[in-house]
């Protein structure tokens, strides 16, 4: 009958999943990773740092982390947030969307 494990009747297979940007902080001394959560989560997201593990995950598997950093630490001063862009996922991992890229220096 369902996938649902909360019981929302969602037809098997059928699964909702949210949009969340992704950017690089720069601080003086350190890059932050940093998700930005809609205000209107669609999906039914139980655990908040998980989902932003998740994402960050996804993001890294998508973009070569090591020319991303680089990129960041050549062209952006502290105080600057550097977006990466954006992936739409569900719940279980799985990747509906995506505009992620290398930031240009």
């Amino acid at each position: 009958m369902t996938d649902d494990p909360d019981g929302g009747g969602r037809e098997a297979g059928e699964s909702t999943a949210d949009t969340f940007g992704v950017s690089i902080g720069v601080d003086d001394d350190a890059f932050r990773f940093l998700v930005h959560v809609p205000s209107n989560l669609d999906a039914a997201w139980s655990d908040r740092d998980a989902f932003q593990q998740l994402v960050e995950r996804v993001v890294w598997e998508r973009l070569d982390r090591e020319r991303v950093l680089r990129t960041v630490d050549r062209g952006a001063e502290s105080g600057e947030r550097v977006d990466l862009g954006t992936v739409t996922v569900a719940p279980d991992g799985t990747v509906v969307d995506h505009s992620l890229s290398v930031p240009t220096p």
